[in-house]
């Protein structure tokens, strides 16, 4: 079911032309989420479509969104799915973040589309 969701937001933030999207395996680096999406959008209205679409097919699918936090800013949505948190960036603020880097202990998981 983990890997369901997983696709479902990875898709969901490529559907929204998210850029550079990375999935982090957080199992035994964090206790926060099991995945990480991280992306990022080059508006804000880019930004929030992005973390609209995500909350969107989610819950179409029967998933419970458990936060949403930064949404009106735009600059730093976090969509709390349970075991996945997706992290939707403003270009600018991805790079000064970098959780990649941040969270260097974690691998990184591909995640294949299944249309």
């Amino acid at each position: 079911m983990e890997q369901r969701l997983l696709e479902l937001a990875y898709k969901a933030a490529d559907d929204k032309r998210a850029e550079d999207i990375v999935v982090l395996d957080m199992k035994g680096v964090s206790m926060i989420a099991d995945y990480f999406l991280i992306c990022h959008g080059n508006s804000d209205k880019q930004v929030q479509a992005i973390a609209r679409e995500l909350k969107d097919k989610a819950e179409e699918s029967g998933y419970t969104v458990k936060r949403l936090e930064g949404f009106d800013q735009a600059r730093w949505i976090l969509v709390d799915l349970g075991d996945i948190v997706a992290h939707v960036f403003h270009k600018e603020e991805r790079g000064y973040y970098n959780l990649e880097r941040l969270w260097g202990d974690a691998s990184f998981v591909e995640v294949s589309e299944s249309h």
